[in-house]
């Protein structure tokens, strides 16, 4: 077996970059032109599976040859990205796409004015390509994502970090909660979940809220916050919480912004159409806030916001997709936030007390108040 550094043996991730490679010299002893191929991330080749309920990429192809002038430096540029991420992985070292670009950023030659990158813009999508022409993840080409994300439950993470392996227990992590890594794939493991449901809530004031009560304890379930939209690490996560079978419920704002927030949780996004599978969960339950709620909630007529015009083109927008356009509840609550230009936030629910949002929460999942 082929051995990276350390003594450790090749990884998948490794393998792959390294077929990659082979073919293209392949190509060339057999003097032809070598050439990358992937399919192509445009908007055009991305498409709604509605037997799955994701966004995923469809089966057009995009390739770049070597001996074409109007595709050579692109050609030489992924060989580039691939050759490094190649290097990261068999040391065992990571960094981010920002890291990845300066590393890149150096020149042809003495006698060249003319760097490999000049930009991170040149170099970001071409990461995107290697990710979808080797069916992998940046982060199993040791490229890390942003961390965003907090999480309070009882469960037990089995972290491998450097030469040391560490339990984290997260029901045991006070106020600050378990900060959710940008890679839950490798060198981690889940154990020891003994949740009844996933419950994420979009801002970091009502996460520490739900805390502080101690609701996820008493209830018996994982909560966590994305912190606004969410990142590819925490959706990531939230999908391998619902292949071990539990629930997932959303609890956002009440305007086209927070309600986005669970739809890219739920079929996933345009831009991670790619990676769609690993990062969609489909059987997500939207339980709230909703404009539905105004009528069930007296108080909460006096807590409306007035929306923006931003606000409402963004609804707008939303009921011109057509994997939300076909829920005709959520048309109901798209066209009703635009005809009356309100909105409402989550906190809102902290108007008559504190805990109240407690029993909100509490009731929309025992009575099984969903939208799709």
């Amino acid at each position: 077996m082929t051995m990276a550094a350390k003594g450790k043996p090749v990884s998948k991730s490794s393998q792959k970059i390294e077929e990659m490679g082979k073919e293209i010299v392949g190509e060339i002893s057999a003097g032809k032109s070598p050439k990358f191929s992937t399919l192509a991330r445009t908007r055009s080749n991305i498409i709604f599976d509605q037997k799955q309920g994701y966004l995923r990429l469809g089966k057009t192809r995009e390739e770049r040859t070597f001996l074409n002038y109007s595709q050579s430096r692109r050609f030489m540029q992924t060989v580039a990205v691939a050759a490094k991420c190649h290097k990261f992985v068999n040391e065992n070292l990571h960094t981010t796409i920002r890291g990845l670009f300066y590393q890149l950023k150096y020149s042809l030659g003495e006698d060249v004015d003319e760097n490999v990158f000049s930009e991170q813009s040149e170099s970001n999508p071409l990461i995107e390509d290697i990710e979808v022409a080797l069916e992998l993840k940046r982060e199993d080409l040791n490229l890390n994502a942003n961390r965003k994300g907090v999480l309070a439950g009882n469960m037990k993470v089995m972290d491998t970090f450097g030469n040391e392996r560490l339990e984290i227990d997260c029901s045991k992590q006070g106020r600050s909660g378990w900060a959710i890594p940008s890679d839950v794939d490798n060198d981690i493991e889940f154990v020891d979940v003994k949740a009844k449901y996933v419950l994420v809530v979009e801002k970091d004031a009502l996460w520490q809220r739900l805390n502080e009560d101690g609701l996820w304890k008493k209830e018996n379930f994982i909560l966590i916050t994305p912190q606004g939209q969410a990142a590819r690490g925490t959706r990531r996560l939230i999908r391998k919480l619902a292949d071990m079978g539990l629930p997932v419920y959303l609890f956002t704002d009440s305007d086209a912004w927070g309600w986005y927030i669970y739809w890219t949780i739920k079929t996933g996004s345009i831009n991670l159409a790619y990676i769609g599978s690993d990062v969609a969960t489909p059987e997500a339950k939207f339980i709230g806030v909703t404009m539905s709620d105004l009528d069930k909630y007296e108080f909460l007529n006096k807590m409306t916001i007035n929306a923006s015009d931003v606000d409402l083109k963004r609804a707008q927008e939303m009921l011109n997709y057509s994997w939300i356009s076909k829920s005709k509840e959520w048309v109901t609550e798209l066209e009703r936030m635009i005809k009356s230009k309100k909105k409402l936030e989550q906190d809102a629910l902290q108007g008559p007390r504190l805990t109240f949002v407690d029993d909100y929460i509490r009731d929309k999942i025992k009575n099984k108040e969903f939208l799709p």
